[in-house]
């Protein structure tokens, strides 16, 4: 800081000064404070010394008007009255530059004070007199906004080193920032006692908003208010402005001294675009913000709204719900809670404290209370607090709780609304319970609730996980009708589901109203169709949509070529297999174990077992683990070729995995063994299909029933 310098000659020349004192002192004449605090009054010795020595440095108390040097922005009402010439000159100007040098004061005496510390109290006054004089000359020359300019100009006097009026220049931008602040700060002051403002604070104190939140919300909207004033203040003088060139542009053109080719472009305003997205107020308050998404909840489980607060809970009732909060899950929380109960004699607002604050620490224990609290009268349970608990225990698909909790209600003359009977048609839709779900179904239909996407879909999932995506299909068409777009996720849980059964006719009418949804139809989708038609036996519906979908630029993979050649197998068209297969082989498509395992099956049919084993050596080159109908397929051709080892070994692979077998897979297997006299193996196999669900179709039935060693041609090419 010790750049920070004063020459010596501008000290030796600061007695010049008294004679220029007038000068100095109309500008800032309102300052009322003196630079020093203990120089108040000019005493009698000091008039002495200064007619005997008048070389000597002025004190800053010797003139007639005084600095302030307090922490206070706002001007002291015992300062000395200006004369009526100088209120004539306009009072906001002189205000403000008066509480700009009375600031600046405050904060260049402490500077200098610290750059000069062996300096005494008359030379650092001696000093601040000449700075401010400069300053001053500078404002009057261009006003506080010239000695605040945006960067530091070089130094407009001799006197002054370049350090000294860079310090010069960050004090007034300082000062300055200081004043603008206390102006917003005046300024929110009237904003935070507008009528507009004071309603929204008594509309949110109606509602339960108090405290350090209301204050904030206060500040907030006082805030939000000052802005809005401000914009529409700058929009106006805009206008303004626009209207005064217009005026003064339509003078120059009367005159001739405009060219048109000279004119300026017209300005346009517009309001700025709005950005992000739209916020919804009512009264002030900002209901976009999720937190009042609870809020909405908890009065619509109320069914009213709860002014009243809960009771504290001290001494015995206290240690008491203590030891409720910390029982287990599996303890039994009875005995408790009619103690507590007893010493607290709770109202609703109390019990719902209680379960909000086990919510939070241990949810299981918190089902247990809340289910206990239903049958107590000074709950006043509602419709609201019985379905709130089946929705808990749906979610975690304890259906025997939902369905105990819904017997209750019933019991006590509580009967199912519409968001009761959503929340059972989700649950019974996910635990499979189709019967249950189409009931409360029609439930919700009968009491004139309109169902919605998510209900839609819980039922067709629903369907669907029964294997009946029929009825699923009906209830996209019956969205359809009620003007539900379905989404394409519920659109290919049906696809899928007509691909599996091989019902190819009802996969193409999906993916036609995917289309016409406005869906477009990507890479599974083609692949769910070829699937279909694979599945169905379709080989020139199957071989249409996988040229359409090649050259739509899909690749296909190794599965959707193996429900291509599967379609074939149906037909027995080898070389049209083969044909298929060297053309891919030249698009550098290659197959995989997927299109091994039909090839196999197919070839184990017509009893070509060495191009089998060809196959097989193929399949282990790949390194991946083929499907289970591969062994399904081997079974079948070491059962015909009364190779008993090769067939024991590959049947006990397959019961090992029977989860994983469909019925295509026991059809061939229980064929094979019955076609190669396994019959003991046959009927244990067929048993098992029957066991683990699947029906038998009416040709396995009769081969079954047919002697030793019978089977029709037609089952061994299936």
């Amino acid at each position: 800081m010790k750049s920070f310098l004063v020459s010596r000659q501008a000290v030796n020349r600061f007695s010049t000064l008294s004679s220029r004192s007038p000068n100095f002192c109309r500008n800032f004449s309102a300052i009322t404070a003196s630079i020093s605090n203990s120089d108040r009054h000019l005493s009698s010795h000091e008039e002495l010394n200064l007619l005997k020595y008048p070389k000597s440095p002025i004190p800053i108390s010797s003139l007639n008007r005084y600095f302030h040097c307090t922490r206070e922005t706002r001007l002291s009402e015992s300062s000395v009255a200006v004369s009526d010439d100088q209120e004539e000159d306009g009072d906001d100007d002189n205000g403000s530059t008066n509480e700009f040098l009375s600031r600046f004061v405050w904060i260049m005496r402490r500077k200098v004070s610290e750059a000069y510390p062996d300096c005494d109290k008359t030379t650092v006054d001696g000093m601040l007199l000449l700075i401010v004089q400069k300053v001053v000359e500078e404002i009057e020359r261009g006003g506080i906004g010239q000695v605040c300019s945006s960067a530091p100009s070089p130094s407009p006097s001799a006197d002054f080193s370049d350090d000294l009026w860079n310090t010069v220049w960050e004090v007034s931008n300082t000062v300055l920032k200081d004043m603008e602040k206390e102006r917003e700060k005046e300024k929110m002051k009237q904003y935070i006692q507008d009528p507009e403002v004071m309603e929204m604070c008594r509309f949110a104190g109606e509602i339960g908003i108090r405290g350090d939140m209301l204050r904030e919300l206060r500040f907030k909207w006082a805030r939000e208010k000052m802005e809005d004033s401000d914009f529409y203040e700058s929009l106006e003088l805009q206008r303004e402005e626009a209207r005064a060139r217009e005026s003064v542009e339509t003078e120059f053109g009367e005159e001739g001294t405009i060219c048109p080719d000279e004119e300026e472009q017209p300005q346009v305003l517009s309001l700025p675009k709005r950005k992000g997205k739209f916020r919804y107020k009512i009264y002030g308050l900002d209901l976009s913000d999720p937190k009042w998404v609870e809020v909405a909840d908890k009065i619509h489980e109320a069914e009213e709204i709860e002014w009243t607060e809960p009771k504290p809970v001290t001494g015995k009732c206290k240690m008491v719900m203590e030891k409720l909060l910390s029982l287990k899950e599996e303890d039994d929380p009875s005995a408790l809670m009619a103690e507590w109960a007893e010493l607290l004699q709770p109202h609703r607002v109390d019990w719902t404290a209680l379960l909000d604050r086990l919510r939070e620490q241990n949810t299981g224990l918190y089902l247990k209370v809340a289910e206990l609290v239903l049958d107590d009268k000074s709950f006043q349970a509602g419709i609201r607090d019985y379905s709130k608990l089946i929705d808990a225990h749906a979610q975690a698909n304890r259906i025997e709780d939902a369905e105990r909790i819904l017997k209750k209600m019933n019991q006590n003359g509580i009967f199912s609304d519409i968001a009761t009977a959503t929340t059972l048609v989700r649950m019974y839709s996910k635990s499979g319970n189709l019967d249950r779900a189409k009931e409360e179904f029609d439930s919700l239909k009968s009491l004139g609730f309109r169902p919605d996407m998510k209900i839609y879909n819980s039922m067709i999932m629903a369907y669907v996980n029964a294997n009946k995506p029929d009825l699923a299909e009906s209830l996209l068409r019956e969205m359809d009708a009620k003007d539900v777009k379905p989404s394409e996720e519920i659109y290919m849980v049906v696809l899928r589901s007509f691909a599996q059964l091989g019902n190819a006719s009802a996969a193409s009418r999906i993916s036609t109203s995917m289309q016409i949804d406005g869906i477009q139809l990507n890479y599974e989708t083609f692949s769910l169709v070829i699937e279909a038609w694979g599945r169905e036996g379709d080989a020139d519906q199957a071989r249409s949509n996988f040229d359409y979908m090649r050259k739509l630029g899909h690749k296909p993979d190794d599965r959707c070529i193996s429900y291509l050649i599967q379609a074939y197998k149906k037909r027995n068209s080898l070389d049209k297999a083969l044909n298929l297969l060297l053309q891919l082989e030249k698009a550098e498509l290659e197959i995989g174990v997927f299109t091994y395992t039909v090839l196999v099956d197919w070839m184990a049919r017509l009893g070509l077992n060495d191009e089998v084993e060809q196959l097989l050596v193929k399949i282990s080159q790949l390194g991946e683990a083929p499907p289970v109908g591969l062994q399904a397929s081997l079974c079948y051709m070491y059962s015909r070729a009364k190779n008993e080892k090769k067939t024991l070994q590959t049947l006990g692979v397959l019961e090992a995995k029977k989860d994983q077998l469909e019925q295509n897979d026991f059809e061939t297997v229980v064929t094979g063994l019955k076609s190669g006299g396994f019959e003991k193996d046959a009927r244990r196999m067929f048993d098992l299909m029957k066991a683990l669900g699947f029906a038998p179709s009416e040709r396995l039935k009769m081969d079954m029933a047919a002697p030793t060693g019978f089977v029709s041609r037609a089952a061994r090419m299936r």
